[in-house]
């Protein structure tokens, strides 16, 4: 996150923003300038890219679904700039312990002995790392001790849009958040692979929210994808992983996605329609 920061720092805050007494490597000034980066990085990002997953890749035919909530697009863009916002506090401790130092991220593949093998290496172990963390965090939020509390706010959304993929209570945003921050202070990680990691799972949180089941045959029984995951909004107690189907095979929570069995939202929008067609029709005769 430092490259970032400097970056708005030598064109931004600097010569604009804060006066000449403020160093730039001032604790306070840091901690504001994060928080701000951090706020406006992520409000973009899920309105920007949700706005284009929603406009170009969403079936709008979804909306017709029954548990289609009524004002619900609104409803999940609220609870979700909300989210962000309030995530934001906890996840700049986090990105300003990792400016002062104390990860373990590096700036040039040559730091590591490993070289780019590294880097490539370091990849899959984030993802394998966090796909399981997320998983037993997420389906620990769904303990019914603990669910009323949080998660529910994500899951009145059964047929969710791609702006409902932020939309969580804070506190369960951000558990869910945490492997992501964890990671670096842990095991070595490139900055530029890490930030751009760290926009990638934000852009496939989205994904996953878009209605668009389509994965290639063989990458079914393997991707977490949006078939799966809206089983998991449907279902409840199925489908917890974030990229991987691994998790959910071992702890007895898989469910093939039910868009593939003739199961899914929309088999039943296109079932209730014909029932409503013949209905009519039938009406029509007497």
């Amino acid at each position: 996150m430092d490259n970032v920061l400097n970056i708005a720092d030598h064109y931004i805050f600097t010569p604009y923003v804060y006066p000449a007494s403020w160093p730039e490597d001032g604790a306070l000034r840091q901690m504001i300038s994060l928080l701000v980066v951090t706020n406006l990085g992520a409000e973009l990002l899920y309105l920007s890219f949700g706005a284009l997953s929603f406009y170009c890749v969403f079936d709008h035919k979804l909306m017709k679904h029954p548990q289609f909530l009524k004002n619900q697009v609104r409803r999940e863009i609220t609870l979700g700039t909300a989210s962000l916002f309030w995530m934001s506090f906890p996840t700049v401790a986090f990105f300003f312990y990792e400016i002062r130092g104390y990860s373990k991220l590096y700036d040039h593949v040559s730091d590591s002995d490993l070289g780019w093998p590294m880097v490539f290496l370091s990849i899959a172990a984030f993802l394998f790392f966090t796909d399981t963390c997320i998983y037993w965090i997420h389906r620990s939020l769904h303990h019914k001790k603990i669910y009323k509390h949080l998660h529910k706010q994500h899951h009145i959304f059964k047929i969710p849009t791609p702006f409902a993929s932020h939309a969580f209570h804070p506190l369960d945003g951000f558990l869910q958040s945490l492997p992501y921050h964890v990671y670096p202070f842990l095991f070595p990680l490139h900055k530029v692979v890490y930030l751009s990691i760290f926009i990638f799972v934000n852009i496939w949180t989205i994904s996953i929210h878009d209605g668009d089941y389509r994965l290639p045959g063989p990458l079914i029984e393997v991707i977490n994808g949006a078939a799966h995951h809206v089983d998991h909004h449907l279902f409840f107690n199925y489908n917890y992983g974030q990229y991987f189907t691994l998790w959910d095979r071992l702890g007895g929570s898989y469910r093939h996605p039910s868009v593939l069995l003739g199961k899914g939202p929309h088999d039943y929008i296109h079932k209730h329609m014909a029932e409503t067609a013949n209905g009519a029709k039938t009406s029509g005769l007497f």
